[in-house]
């Protein structure tokens, strides 16, 4: 089955969406799928990678948003998806694709729209109301003929609309992000003996909520507890969260995006805690990256992360409440073991698996109700 998947924001300093695609077109391909990647990018391109072909359109840069693009141009879309001649569409957008949907009912082609981002969260986050998010979702679970969701929280806004939802929850590299990639000599580069290192690791933008980070170092520091903070990531916030630090005369380390994921692995293995403060975060890779690592997190409870991270974490509410929930951990004998055992209960397969049972099955309904699938 030939599976094209469409998707915006997809650079190579990107992170959780990356990742997911990365992951869930390796286990389509590995599946004896023939799965298809299309992301927009500064010039076109059609290669053959690890994850399956992937077919990089033009698309714009968006202002202030650290290189990421988008697809605009529609005719093109449409005609690549002509040629490709998909068995299935997956869409990982709710920006510029949404009409991908209505294209594939169109065309006999069976579909689905992948929730990675809150749409209710956004509008609650930046000025918007309610009812704009509800419009847009009912348009887009009209237009798909599934939407799938990694947690009960992502679905919670659709399903307060009476649409039926999917859930399949993401994954982690198990192998990747381990505890034995605990490194004495990178924690000698970042803290001193008797130092709480603390890692921040995500996208510095405004719904990520970073400050947060800040102020948990700087709440602990006031309590008495010797920490420091690493950063991991870029984004618009980093000059403003730097000139913050040094302000308060914090020990913060930006460290920008680690393209090396055997680093990053490294760092998450080596901190005693991790920080998850975005309050709209649908699922949360890297704290479950951490868990792997065998690092507990602090979230928001505002977020999905409390349903990821189970009491191999806690979830938090406000800075006063974060710096305590990383005390609390600290005290934790076993912490570091529970949260191995959490991320456990989330391998890449049983996602791949999971997804591949929705796709077959939107296919053999798509043969069952028609007699044969009109094509592209």
């Amino acid at each position: 089955m030939r599976i094209v998947r469409l998707a915006n924001f997809v650079t190579a300093r990107s992170g959780g969406l990356r990742t997911a695609l990365r992951e869930l077109g390796a286990g389509y391909l590995a599946a004896g799928h023939e799965p298809v990647l299309i992301v927009p990018g500064a010039r076109y391109s059609d290669v053959d990678t690890e994850q399956g072909r992937i077919i990089t359109l033009p698309g714009p840069e968006v202002p202030r948003m650290g290189g990421y693009r988008v697809l605009l141009d529609r005719r093109r879309v449409a005609e690549t998806l002509r040629q490709v001649r998909p068995d299935h569409v997956e869409v990982s957008d709710r920006t510029t694709l949404r009409w991908i949907g209505r294209w594939a009912r169109q065309h006999g082609v069976p579909s689905m729209m992948v929730s990675h981002e809150s749409l209710d969260g956004l509008l609650r986050l930046f000025g918007g109301g309610r009812w704009t998010a509800d419009r847009l979702n009912a348009r887009t679970a009209a237009d798909y003929d599934r939407v799938v969701c990694t947690t009960g929280w992502a679905a919670a806004e659709f399903e307060r609309l009476g649409a039926g939802v999917a859930r399949v929850p993401l994954g982690v590299d198990l192998d990747l992000f381990s505890p034995a990639r605990h490194d004495p000599a990178l924690r000698r580069r970042w803290a001193a003996p008797g130092d709480t290192l603390l890692v921040h690791c995500g996208r510095l933008s405004a719904e990520k909520q970073p400050e947060r980070s800040l102020a948990t170092l700087a709440g602990l520091r006031a309590s008495g507890v010797p920490a420091v903070l690493v950063v991991a990531g870029g984004g618009p916030l980093r000059p403003a969260l730097q000139a913050s630090a040094a302000e308060q005369g914090l020990p913060v380390r930006f460290v920008g995006h680690l393209r090396d994921r055997g680093e990053l692995a490294a760092l998450l293995a080596t901190a005693d805690v991790a920080l998850a403060p975005g309050p709209i975060e649908t699922f949360g890779l890297a704290a479950l990256e951490a868990l792997a690592s065998g690092t507990p997190v602090v979230a928001s409870a505002a977020s999905a992360l409390p349903e990821v991270i189970g009491t191999a974490g806690i979830a938090a509410t406000t800075d006063a409440s974060f710096a305590a929930a990383v005390r609390t951990l600290l005290a934790r004998p076993d912490r570091r073991a529970a949260a191995r055992a959490r991320a456990e209960t989330f391998p890449w397969s049983a996602s791949v698996a999971g997804f591949l049972s929705l796709i077959t099955a939107d296919g053999a309904v798509m043969l069952g109700s028609t007699g044969r699938r009109r094509r592209a």
